[in-house]
């Protein structure tokens, strides 16, 4: 593991490392916040952040605003990329495909597959990583993301409860097998399957698995251009038919961008903090 970058943040460091992925079969940078408290060896709860299309690991650290919080509630943020990246990967043909738009899925269709195995890569080798390599205390460990993320951050939490003891999202996808968004990408990395995609679908794990956390939290801008690809309505009926406490937040005037996610990010950094305290 090479480190690429280091920056001091609010008394942290924001960080940027480089390692040769097993899994991905390739370099893959992932991006991590440091508290003051992490950078002087005390244990501190962490949160994986999974980012949407077109993100790097770069994009959640420059845009988001949230290291001055996650100082403040002694939080180690680690912020992967969202795809395998390099010449050797396969590209899609345009921005919703390919590299920047892995889904956090595991691919079994070729070209894909070979590389894009991001369900895998998350779960498994950087979250060993990370628990081996930073002070991170091992059961209490968050996840959320937005949009494409987000759509990670609910299905990943649900499949490895073991793993993540809090989620919440910004604006996910919630039920990619009835959108656009996630028709593309599922027949594209999954193919045809539709029992294959339910198993990647928010909704349907819900559903599915039952009332997994206290609580989750989701915030969604009402003037989301992307809306009609979200839908939260029925992430929200799900919940309350398995009886999953949900707090569903839907802001007027908010679109889908980062100054949406900055307004409230520090609400979702305190509601992990609470959650994963508890």
């Amino acid at each position: 593991m090479e480190l690429l970058q280091k920056n001091r943040c609010f008394d942290g460091e924001q960080r940027i490392y480089r390692f040769n992925s097993q899994t991905l079969k390739g370099d893959s940078r992932f991006a991590v916040y440091l508290s003051p408290q992490a950078l002087e060896g005390e244990a501190c709860p962490a949160l994986f952040y999974l980012a949407g299309l077109t993100c790097t690991e770069e994009t959640f650290a420059i845009k988001a605003h949230a290291q001055g919080m996650a100082a403040q509630l002694g939080l180690i943020l680690i912020m992967p990329d969202t795809s395998p990246r390099g010449d050797y990967v396969a590209q899609g043909d345009h921005w919703d495909i390919g590299q920047g738009a892995g889904f956090y899925i595991n691919a079994t269709q070729a070209p894909w597959a070979e590389h894009y195995q991001m369900e895998s890569f998350i779960v498994d080798e950087l979250y060993e990583l990370v628990l081996q390599q930073f002070p991170v205390q091992q059961n209490r460990v968050g996840i959320f993301g937005h949009s494409m993320g987000g759509h990670g951050a609910l299905t990943l939490a649900f499949k490895y409860p073991d793993k993540f003891k809090s989620v919440s999202a910004f604006a996910p996808i919630c039920a990619p097998t009835q959108c656009p968004w996630g028709e593309k990408a599922f027949s594209t990395y999954l193919g045809n399957d539709q029992a294959l995609w339910a198993q990647h679908d928010a909704v349907a794990l819900v559903g599915e698995k039952g009332a997994l956390f206290n609580e989750i939290l989701i915030d969604q801008g009402l003037d989301d251009q992307f809306y009609s690809q979200l839908n939260p309505a029925l992430f929200q009926q799900v919940c309350v038919q398995v009886g999953q406490t949900l707090t569903l937040r839907e802001h007027a005037g908010y679109d889908h961008g980062y100054y949406f996610i900055q307004s409230f990010m520090d609400d979702h950094l305190q509601f992990h903090a609470v959650q994963l305290e508890s």
